[in-house]
């Protein structure tokens, strides 16, 4: 047996993740252990595959168990980059100079993107994100829209302004936060994000995150949860509990454009329920 290459060995450790990721969201919270793991060099394997461990799991790819054929990346079926794209080097060790370079030229990236041929035709500018590298806490939000367009900056329309009370409430500043969106590009009509779209925008905002280093997430409206976290669940089924995504606890609350007055500015209670269980878990004092 070929014993693979480590570029391999990376790759199939970010598709078993990412599909592990997937299924914690739906609710699954254990998977028997493979019977047969494939022996990877340096990688931790088992000799009684009753007694097997996690470890072992991770060494064999994501199966199907009626065809036996190896799974597709979550994000292939609808037309996005391949998520087993080679590993980037592990940022926890990076400078925080170096982690704010990175994240200038992953911008400079973006600004050029074309994947999606609709969004890149009608865009103005691309709104990568704004806020402070490293902040404990980072908000994202569905797409950009008309003023965000505009003006290349994620909210700052209407629910961005809501967005800021929110922050203050919480007794921070702005500038102290990161915020970003699930896509880079406005959707024509302010549209929902189409699959696809996000599966393109996905390798960015995978990077976007590891560089930010955020300790905790807030996941704005059902469409920012539901990339995120590659869940089917709606926002009320979401809110009020903890989530992961690798490693990093998610509070989903409602998009603020959802709160706005001729929506259901009501909800706004809920949302400040959300935000102080979350405070509570950042060890920040709820006023």
């Amino acid at each position: 047996m070929t014993i693979p290459t480590e570029l391999s060995k990376k790759q199939l450790s970010r598709q078993v993740r990412q599909h592990l990721d997937s299924l914690k969201a739906a609710g699954v919270d254990w998977l028997p252990a493979g019977s047969i793991p494939i022996a990877l060099q340096g990688w931790s394997q088992t000799q009684d595959s009753k007694s097997a461990k996690p470890q072992a799991v991770l060494g064999r790819p994501a199966m199907d168990q009626t065809t036996e054929t190896p799974l597709k990346g979550l994000f292939a079926d609808v037309g996005g980059p391949d998520p087993t794209m080679a590993a980037k080097p592990a940022t926890s060790a990076i400078p925080l100079e170096q982690r704010k370079q990175e994240l200038k030229l992953l911008t400079e990236k973006v600004s050029q993107c074309s994947r999606c041929a609709e969004l890149a035709s009608t865009r103005t500018q691309t709104v990568f994100g704004v806020g402070s590298v490293g902040a404990e806490l980072c908000f994202i939000g569905e797409a950009p829209g008309a003023d965000e367009d505009a003006q290349g900056e994620p909210f700052v329309g209407a629910a961005g302004q809501l967005l800021d009370k929110i922050i203050a409430a919480c007794n921070m500043k702005r500038e102290e936060v990161y915020i970003c969106n699930i896509i880079k590009c406005r959707p024509p009509g302010n549209r929902t994000p189409l699959p696809n779209e996000a599966a393109n925008c996905r390798e960015y905002l995978e990077r976007q995150l590891e560089l930010i280093q955020p300790k905790f997430i807030c996941a704005l409206g059902s469409t920012a949860a539901k990339y995120l976290l590659n869940t089917t669940q709606g926002i009320g089924q979401l809110r009020g509990r903890f989530h992961d995504y690798r490693g990093i606890p998610v509070m989903c609350t409602y998009h603020p454009a959802y709160l706005l007055p001729h929506r259901s500015p009501g909800k706004t209670k809920d949302v400040w329920e959300d935000m102080k269980m979350l405070l509570a878990r950042m060890g920040r004092p709820v006023t």
